[in-house]
């Protein structure tokens, strides 16, 4: 019996819905303190408006730390110092459609150079910012409080 994977955009449409998505999300910080969030803008997939950490969907084959790295280049440009495994946690939401979401996601606590990052998907998000732990900015994300407990 032969094996044909499913092309990508298959694959995308399905994870979280047919069947339970794995993502890596990385709260990035500069060591002294500070976290990075971006904003999601009106062209972000869900929760435009609300502050958010970085995260990507874990491929076929690749290790998760390196799904890590991977997508911290793709969305802020930068490269890890150190990287953290923190945990993982069930993330059951809606989707703007209304179709129910299951996502596992394995959170890390990244340190990296606050001088290299930067926005690499500009039309993702409207703003960011370096922000202390106890003076994070609002609305979050959903997923950020339950990550953040």
């Amino acid at each position: 019996m032969s094996y044909e994977p499913l092309p990508p955009e298959v694959l995308r449409a399905h994870k979280g819905k047919s069947f339970v998505g794995v993502s890596v999300v990385f709260f990035c910080h500069d060591g002294a303190g500070k976290l990075f969030f971006a904003k999601r803008s009106e062209k972000a997939r869900d929760e435009a408006g609300r502050w958010d950490v970085g995260a990507g969907g874990l491929k076929w084959g690749e290790r998760a730390e390196d799904t890590v790295k991977r997508e911290l280049m793709e969305e802020f440009g930068a490269e890890p110092l150190e990287i953290e495994f923190l945990g993982y946690r069930d993330a059951f939401r809606t989707s703007v459609d209304g179709t129910p979401t299951h996502w596992l996601g394995l959170d890390f606590l990244v340190r990296v150079d606050p001088a290299q990052v930067r926005l690499m998907e500009p039309d993702m998000a409207d703003s960011f910012g370096w922000f202390e732990f106890h003076e994070l900015p609002d609305p979050l994300h959903s997923q950020i409080p339950i990550a953040l407990e």
